[in-house]
């Protein structure tokens, strides 16, 4: 069987008074002079590769342009909260007003939030020194007539560096490695946050996917997914599926197994009904051949795809 699963102007926005729906994975805020088409760039590229729903803005802004509603709205419907503090992040006020906006829903929201330290050292940003204090220092000279902001910013910058984040160092460590790791630390931050699935049972399909043993289906199956797995975004032919299910943690294999072939990166699954929304979730926006070979029980589709919705 082949499934396609899924085809505010400042920082004082006030924030909703209910907890939003969750419709990104992972929000990115970043400089874009200074990592936009370098860092950003391939860390974007490797998170939608791995399923993960990214927000990133796509325009840099000028002086005198405001942040959109949107975007901040964007913040508080994201569950991974990304901040990307690089040499030149403070001489942003909209970065800035993003950042204040970051920590005011990690409060609010109790969003998880990942600091970045990109080419920089966390004390840089809580002391504003080095190349990231000049260019809060310059900031602060095109502003000077708002003292009050400056201090609010200068606050959130104190806060974000206490947070436990990451380091990169420049022609020290490995981009690719380092992103890599990211995306294991978004992976565990996800799983242990899918809720369990509700089962709903499809009726009326025994017909269509059982059939009698020993009349090929396999052969069939196999030479099908040959043929045409080229044509899709992602593909996996999963085979003794009656068997697996059988043995202990049979369908959370199945499940990993699923998830690694098609991202190519485990997501280490210990719960059937959280892996039933982390296949839903990380594959809805994939277009995705999925294959399931000697199913015997209705169940067996379940937890591997699901009502496909």
């Amino acid at each position: 069987m082949a499934f396609q699963l899924g085809t505010s102007s400042s920082s004082s926005l006030p924030l909703s008074p209910f907890i939003p729906s969750q419709n990104h994975d992972v929000f990115l805020s970043f400089r874009g002079k200074d990592v936009r088409h370098k860092f950003i760039a391939h860390l974007n590229r490797a998170l939608r590769q791995s399923g993960i729903k990214t927000y990133m803005d796509g325009v840099d802004l000028e002086r005198g342009e405001q942040i959109s509603s949107e975007l901040f709205k964007a913040i508080e419907e994201s569950r991974i909260l990304i901040i990307v503090l690089s040499k030149n992040y403070a001489e942003s006020k909209w970065c800035l007003d993003e950042l204040f906006k970051i920590l005011e829903c990690r409060k609010t929201f109790k969003q998880t939030v990942l600091p970045i330290f990109y080419e920089i050292k966390p004390s840089d940003v809580r002391d504003q020194k080095g190349s990231f204090g000049e260019a809060f220092t310059k900031l602060g000279k095109n502003i000077k007539d708002d003292i009050k902001l400056l201090e609010y910013w200068k606050e959130a910058l104190e806060e974000v560096a206490k947070l436990a984040g990451l380091e990169y160092i420049a022609f020290g460590d490995d981009e690719s490695e380092f992103i890599q790791n990211i995306i294991g630390w978004i992976n565990s931050r996800i799983v242990n946050q899918t809720p369990l699935s509700v089962a709903k049972y499809p009726v009326g399909i025994e017909s269509r996917i059982f059939g009698f043993g020993g009349i090929g289906k396999t052969t069939i199956s196999e030479d099908m997914y040959n043929q045409i797995s080229s044509q899709f975004e992602g593909s996996c032919f999963l085979s003794n599926i009656r068997e697996i299910s059988e043995q202990a943690g049979g369908l959370i294999w199945l499940q990993n197994t699923l998830l690694v072939d098609i991202l190519g990166t485990s997501l280490d699954v210990h719960d059937t009904d959280k892996g039933m929304n982390m296949i839903k979730d990380r594959l809805c926006s994939k277009r995705v051949l999925l294959i399931l070979d000697d199913v015997d029980e209705l169940v067996q589709i379940e937890k591997l795809v699901g009502d496909r919705s």
